[in-house]
């Protein structure tokens, strides 16, 4: 076991460390690049029959310290909209458990599949850069409780993290760019929180679970990933004020749909 732990670290660190960056930068879940990772990581060295669940859930975990470095970094800008994020939580709290605590129910394949699928749809969304009507809106209270629900369930039970949809979500409706950003990072904390917890009551009656794991939770990568994402997240955080995300955004757009080819063909 031993010998394992001192292969699987650096990969853990590795991983941390880019999505610590990506995360910062440009607003999203590190969930899009730790999911696909992990997922090829337990199955070679854990064998655990459901990777797909153990990585999301695991995600989620890291999502949650991560995303207090970069929201603080983002803060320090003055970027984020907390208006905001206090219209949203509620709705994120609440889906966010849900489809944390449903995933018990889907089976790891259909898991890896829907990860692909709204991968490919983020990606593509990425790379379009599709504009807004110039005169939407924002909805009102029960719109965002509404949107904030549906953010935090899919983003939960994928394992992304809320950034991921909560960006293209307030860019659409007419936020700025670096706003939605910064917005996004924070409301990821209670999309990791109520999904982490979900994902850790939903795991637990799970049969054959690797050792060192609580649920779905499996606490050498979550230790790997966060021990190098906290120094690089306000890296991504810092550098988003200065360089075109724009084409950062479609560059990662290509590298999204890599991942999601080995998510719906390979998981």
């Amino acid at each position: 076991m031993t010998e394992t732990l001192l292969m699987e670290l650096p990969i853990y660190l590795l991983t941390g460390a880019f999505v610590g960056f990506a995360a910062g930068l440009l607003g999203i879940g590190g969930g899009l690049i730790i999911v696909p990772v992990l997922t090829s990581v337990f199955a070679i060295f854990l064998q655990f029959e459901q990777s797909v669940h153990l990585a999301i859930g695991t995600s989620l975990a890291t999502i949650l310290i991560t995303s207090l470095s970069s929201v603080r970094a983002h803060h320090g800008h003055g970027a984020v909209r907390w208006d905001l994020v206090k219209l949203l939580a509620f709705g994120v709290l609440i889906g966010a458990f849900f489809g944390g605590w449903s995933s018990q129910f889907f089976a790891s394949k259909m898991l890896g599949i829907i990860f692909g699928v709204l991968e490919v749809l983020i990606a593509l969304n990425m790379l379009l850069a599709m504009k807004p009507s110039p005169s939407r809106e924002l909805p009102g209270p029960v719109g965002n409780t509404l949107a904030g629900s549906v953010i935090g369930s899919v983003s939960s039970l994928v394992g992304i993290g809320g950034g991921t949809l909560t960006t293209p979500y307030l860019v659409w409706n007419n936020v700025s760019m670096h706003q939605a950003i910064a917005t996004s990072t924070a409301v990821s904390l209670p999309v990791a929180l109520a999904g982490t917890l979900g994902f850790m009551i939903g795991g637990m009656d799970a049969q054959n679970l690797p050792a060192l794991a609580t649920g779905y939770i499996y606490w050498p990568a979550f230790a790997g990933i966060v021990l190098a994402s906290i120094f690089t997240a306000p890296i991504g955080a810092r550098l988003a004020h200065r360089l075109p995300v724009k084409t950062l955004k479609r560059v990662f757009g290509v590298f999204l749909l890599v991942l999601a080819a080995k998510m719906l063909f390979f998981s």
